[in-house]
């Protein structure tokens, strides 16, 4: 097998993607804006007020509905997840593999927490 790149396995990701502008998620009705960011990136910049904070080396299993470990509140079929990183890299290959665990409408924030904060929209420190 001819091995890929990053940046084809991200192209990849985001072909299923609807991704979204941080205006646009802050405007959506019925989204759940999950952070996936680290606790250091969260403590030096900040969070989006009401944003789900799910580390992402546990994502896949909060979110899937058979898992034991799963959230109740967003392991479901009727929550559309919205996932945000630092720059919304990590976002669109994480939310293809929820995709792929049935959230099939799981979609990231086009440039990740970095846009939102230079859109001017509400942040807050932790």
């Amino acid at each position: 097998m001819a091995s890929r790149s990053i940046d084809d396995l991200l192209a990849d990701a985001r072909t299923g993607l609807e991704r979204m502008s941080p205006a646009e998620v802050q405007r959506a009705d019925g989204v759940v804006l999950v952070d996936i960011r680290t606790e250091s990136q969260r403590e030096r910049h900040g969070v989006v007020p009401g944003s789900r904070y799910v580390p992402r080396n546990v994502l896949e299993w909060r979110l899937d509905p058979s898992s034991d470990y799963r959230d109740p509140d967003l392991a479901r079929d009727d929550v559309r997840v919205v996932l945000m990183c630092q720059e919304g890299y990590q976002s669109s290959l994480a939310a293809a593999t929820l995709q792929q665990l049935g959230h099939e409408d799981a979609t990231d924030v086009i440039g990740g927490f970095t846009a939102w904060r230079d859109a001017g929209l509400p942040i807050e420190r932790l």
